[in-house]
């Protein structure tokens, strides 16, 4: 079910709409992940520079410390990009749920309730809150399974499947439910929407591919929805 749904949302990628969110989500995903990134790196380069000594000339310390740096930064990178860009597509989201429904479900699409700007800042808000809160929580936990390689992916993974889901999930249940329904379908859904957000979380990990993440995922929010539904 969830490989079909995001086969049909990356089927309808060229739709002008979903093309123009696309765009605009972009554009200013990226403008924020730059200037939040940059004063992030400032912060880390003058840490290092303050605490650590980088005198200390031991060729297996360098190794393990650069193959951390690496994971460190690319689930940090993954993360940051992860938190600003589902709320920014959550702003112009509901264009690409009302794409996918006028030319898969007319019928759906013909009684839907469009969300208004204001509620899709707030769900937007409260994603971007939840994850930066749950990734800060588990920090302990991500910086001690460094030491295992890929025990940081799987939490990360596992993590933010379970917000992403959720936020995915609501995005399009809004437009046809009210909020304590649409929470309500969300954790009745919660292991198909989990799912989802697995893959999805898995494409934010992955250059060029996390572009498209967050359309392919609202995409397929939109086919899981109604395909339960109905």
């Amino acid at each position: 079910m969830v490989l079909r749904a995001l086969s049909l949302s990356f089927a309808q990628l060229g739709d002008r709409r979903i093309l123009a969110v696309l765009a605009w989500s972009l554009l200013i995903t990226l403008a924020l992940v730059l200037a939040v990134g940059g004063v992030l790196v400032t912060g880390a380069q003058w840490a290092t520079d303050r605490w650590i000594d980088t005198s200390v000339d031991d060729s297996w310390i360098v190794v393990a410390s650069g193959v951390a740096g690496a994971i460190a930064f690319l689930l940090g990178f993954a993360a940051l990009f992860r938190a600003i860009a589902v709320p920014v597509t959550g702003l112009f989201g509901d264009s690409v749920v009302a794409a996918v429904e006028a030319r898969h479900y007319p019928d759906a699409a013909a009684v839907a309730r469009p969300a208004p700007l204001s509620l899709s800042a707030r769900l937007g808000i409260a994603s971007f809150l939840r994850v930066v809160l749950v990734n800060l929580v588990a920090l302990p936990a991500y910086v001690f399974l460094l030491f295992t390689s890929i025990g940081p992916l799987i939490l990360f993974a596992v993590l933010n499947a379970v917000l992403l889901g959720r936020d995915l999930g609501e995005m399009v249940a809004v437009r046809h439910l009210d909020r304590a329904a649409a929470r309500d379908w969300v954790r009745a859904h919660r292991w198909q929407l989990s799912l989802l957000g697995l893959v999805v979380t898995g494409l934010f990990l992955v250059p060029i591919a996390n572009l498209l993440a967050p359309i392919l995922g609202a995409g397929a929010a939109t086919h899981l929805f109604h395909g339960r539904v109905r």
